[in-house]
């Protein structure tokens, strides 16, 4: 008996990995995240399964139902959203069920942030700009940041930002970035990202808050810096006729 911790994905149903889709099949118990896990994921799960939502659930009950399958000798199917490296609290989770000797298993999901450049049809590295994407977001009540995680700190370096869980205080990030990557820079909040509902606003930082609509407190995305505006960057070297590489040696065509 396993618990499989599976990536879901950002929230399109066909965004879920074909590893995820055959777990969930061959698994009699599945539990998922109910506020944003889509209940057509659900759709994989084999006739006669105990599907359950934890989002009313605290830890201690979750564990329960883990138990009950392990004792049954039944796989569970874990279902998070996005993918399961960052904010998904698998981390207390998977620490929980092998202190009781319960055996676990992993496998990725598209992150939110992919989805939403995705979105934004925007590749966050390009040359000259920016080579790094910082994902952040900012203290919540279910946890706070550590001291040297600041987004003034982040935004000192000029990397393209992601910040999630964050588009509640839109106005103290807008504050906090401004400094450093200028009133100018391009900005982008992309809403529910690959959802039938998705939206996409495009800013730069002087404008950001006065262009956004009513309605989006949540579930929303924040992408800054100037790999936003795909203007103005060099070609990588990658595919440059002179670049020595070798699928591609120079030496040998000259």
């Amino acid at each position: 008996m396993t618990v499989h911790f599976i990536g879901a994905g950002p929230g399109a149903p066909d965004l879920l990995t074909l590893r995820g889709r055959d777990l969930i099949a061959a698994c009699p118990v599945c539990l998922y995240a109910g506020s944003l896990v889509p209940e057509a994921i659900l759709a994989h799960c084999p006739p006669g399964a105990r599907i359950v939502n934890t989002a009313p659930m605290d830890l201690d009950a979750i564990m329960g139902e883990c138990a009950r399958a392990h004792a049954a000798g039944q796989d569970v199917a874990r279902l998070h959203s996005g993918d399961l490296s960052i904010w998904s609290a698998m981390g207390e989770q998977m620490r929980r069920l092998k202190a009781l000797g319960i055996p676990v298993s992993v496998t990725p999901g598209v992150p939110a942030f992919a989805a939403a450049a995705a979105a934004l049809e925007a590749e966050l590295t390009l040359p000259g700009l920016a080579q790094s994407v910082v994902l952040t977001r900012t203290p919540g009540r279910a946890s706070a940041m550590p001291e040297g995680e600041r987004l003034s700190a982040f935004a000192a370096t000029g990397a393209t930002l992601a910040i999630h869980l964050s588009i509640h205080t839109l106005e103290r990030v807008v504050a906090e970035l401004t400094p450093h990557y200028g009133p100018g820079c391009p900005v982008a909040v992309v809403y529910r990202a690959s959802w039938p509902e998705q939206r996409v606003i495009r800013a730069t930082l002087a404008t950001l808050v006065a262009a956004m609509p009513e309605g989006i407190e949540r579930t929303a995305l924040i992408l800054v810096g100037p790999a936003l505006a795909a203007e103005g960057f060099a070609d990588s070297q990658l595919y440059a006729a002179d670049y020595d590489r070798r699928f591609r040696p120079v030496r040998a065509r000259g």
